[in-house]
Order: structure tokens, then C-alpha cells, then sequence
């Protein structure tokens, strides 16, 4: 069974940076496109970023050059680096499989289901 267990999050303020664990289990990690997507309390669940089998990398405009998305297939782990945090960055994270269109990864969930999450708060 496919499992998906995300962790690292926590309370940082302003400025700070937190790095962020995503495990994978129950499935061939390394064929797959992962990403990383967040909703803030009221808001619609948001894709953040994603990465190809092959590395390449895709982040949405309000994250690019603060956050950095990574993996170790060998471990079957999929980090978010988050630096220079912001309080707009405040929400619950989730890593997910993700769909590609043209050999690219798109922050959209592939399988349709979400893990636990984890709780990053930034304040002000």
C-alpha cells in the first residue's frame, strides 16, 4: 500500500528556515514525479512544488528562489527546503505523487489521497 509520512514542520519566525521530510513506502519511489503542496487555514489546498524522476524541479512564483524541493531515492525521501519564511507560508504541508504532462511534473495529486500533513507556522 502506497504510504506517504510527512514531517519537520514547525513554529519559526520570520526570516527562519525549516526543512521538511516527506517518507515514502508501499510502492517503486524512484519512477515517480513527487511535489509538495500546502493549504492555509480557509484557503484551497495549493500546489508549492514538484520534482521529475529525473530532478528537474518546478516551484510556483510566491516560493521560487526561497524554497528548494529535493530527493534521495536511495531512501525514499523527498525534502522542502524553506528559507527566508514568510508568514503568507504558514499552513500544513503535504507531499503527494503528482501527475506529468509533457515529461514534466505538475502540482496536481496523482492518486487522490493526502497524508496526515505537517503544521508549519511562521510568525510575524
Amino acid at each position: 500500500q502506497m504510504q506517504l509520512v510527512e514531517s519537520g514542520g514547525g513554529l519559526v519566525q520570520a526570516g527562519g528556515s525549516l526543512r521538511l521530510s516527506c517518507a515514502a513506502s508501499g510502492f517503486t519511489w524512484d519512477r515517480w514525479p513527487l511535489g509538495w503542496f500546502r493549504q492555509a487555514p480557509g484557503k484551497e489546498r495549493e500546489g508549492v512544488s514538484c520534482i521529475n524522476a529525473d530532478g528537474r524541479t518546478y516551484y510556483r512564483d510566491s516560493v521560487r528562489g526561497r524554497f528548494t524541493i529535493s530527493r534521495v531515492n536511495a531512501k525514499n525521501m523527498v525534502y522542502l527546503q524553506m528559507n527566508s519564511l514568510r508568514p503568507e507560508d504558514t499552513a500544513v504541508y503535504y507531499c503527494a505523487v503528482v501527475l506529468t504532462v509533457q515529461d514534466m511534473c505538475v502540482t496536481q495529486n496523482a492518486f487522490g489521497s493526502w497524508g496526515q500533513g505537517t503544521q508549519v507556522t511562521v510568525s510575524s
